[in-house]
């Protein structure tokens, strides 16, 4: 079987992007039987670091980056769509794979059947907060409406993704089915030491302090609000003075809206300006340090389609703070404090438990780390690969 694959979020630095580059590089990895055929715009495929080994490769020359067109202030021309569309047809394929919805494009050739990936339905449940207006809004909606009509079969990356899919589109449980995401592997327990504490202190963090962790995008989705509200109150308790907030995110070059200068703002109104800090986009080399140093990782999001920082956290045998909301009580379970994203009563309660009960936390380190290893890149490429087998097949 040959199998095309949208490879146009390789580079995008989000989650899109991360399962897109470990996915296909497990893919390749495990997948012997089967030839694959990557399709990407030139500015990805010159900009990627050790770009799809073992596959064909083809450049398509767009006037922009998909990932930069299809963001919340961008668009993607009609040329450009097209230019990728006549490249897949100038292939011959048996099956089509898009791990993103969000670079789609219309795969015509109808012998060919094709996956869509749907990581999740925020921009459907919480449009308000995942675009810039309406129109950005309407644009999204028809794509993926097109996208799902078009699609043989749609995976998604958890349960409750593949359940929300099933009811929004009315679909048969037979078209949605759901693979899991993993750590990379440099996400694992390091020692605690001079390289730590250097880490450490490149982004403002005194060795051996305590400190809270937030790692993802900086969107108004994500909830950083509440938990600069709740932060804010938390540290003006005797018993937590010393403790910081460090925000991990891009601020600079994310395609996705963004509240960095509403949070900004409000760090500054509550005079936390040295307590919390934005350390922009973070290397995975350094960011595995700060989960191992970390107290704990909060992720307050109003929904998440998975939640990977949560399962990067839980390799390093980090406990987490997440929202009881979308993905992430069946990512996490039993390793972290679970709490209602719409009350600032119960962060609270959370974060100060993970802070105040060592024996609690060293519990939910402890099942973190077991449950991390449920997860991993080779076990999700092999079930990938079963489904692309199993469709054409049909």
């Amino acid at each position: 079987m040959r199998i095309g694959v949208d490879a146009c979020c390789w580079s995008n630095r989000r989650g899109f992007g991360r399962f897109t580059r470990e996915l296909l590089k497990a893919i390749v990895a495990v997948d012997q039987e089967n030839d694959y055929v990557f399709f990407a715009d030139e500015a990805t495929a010159s900009s990627a670091d050790g770009f799809l080994p073992g596959a064909d490769l083809v450049k398509v020359p767009t006037r922009v980056s998909p990932t930069r067109a299809a963001s919340a202030s961008g668009s993607r021309s009609i040329r450009d769509l097209m230019a990728m569309t006549r490249a897949a047809m100038k292939v011959d394929v048996d099956v089509f794979f898009f791990p993103a919805v969000y670079t789609y494009f219309p795969v015509l050739n109808r012998r060919v059947k094709v996956v869509v990936t749907l990581h999740d339905l925020i921009a459907e449940s919480l449009p308000d907060l995942a675009f810039s207006n309406r129109t950005r809004a309407l644009f999204w909606k028809l794509k993926e409406r097109l996208a799902v009509r078009r699609a043989d079969l749609i995976l998604t990356v958890s349960e409750f993704s593949r359940r929300e899919i099933l009811r929004h589109f009315s679909l048969p449980g037979s078209r949605v089915r759901s693979i899991s995401e993993a750590p990379e592997e440099t996400f694992r327990v390091l020692p605690h030491g001079f390289e730590m504490d250097r880490i450490l202190e490149q982004y403002g963090i005194e060795a051996g302090s305590r400190f809270i962790l937030y790692v993802g995008g900086i969107s108004p989705h994500k909830n950083l609000s509440a938990l600069v509200d709740v932060y804010g109150r938390m540290v003006n308790m005797p018993a937590h003075s010393d403790v910081t907030l460090l925000l991990v995110g891009d601020i600079e070059h994310d395609a996705f809206l963004t509240d960095y200068s509403v949070l900004r703002d409000k760090v500054d109104r509550l005079g936390l300006g040295k307590k919390v800090i934005f350390t922009g986009f973070v290397e995975d080399r350094d960011l595995a340090f700060l989960y191992n140093a970390a107290t704990m990782l909060v992720l307050p999001s109003f929904l998440e389609g998975f939640g990977l920082p949560a399962v990067e956290a839980m390799a390093c045998g980090t406990p987490v703070a997440a929202a009881s909301t979308g993905s992430l009580p069946e990512v996490v379970g039993g390793a972290g404090c679970l709490f209602d994203p719409h009350s600032r009563t119960e962060m609270l309660a959370a974060l100060e438990t993970l802070l105040s009960d060592e024996v609690k936390r060293r519990e939910m380190s402890a099942i973190a780390l077991k449950k991390a290893q449920e997860y991993s890149w080779e076990s999700a490429a092999q079930d990938t690969v079963a489904i692309l087998e199993g469709l054409h097949a049909s």
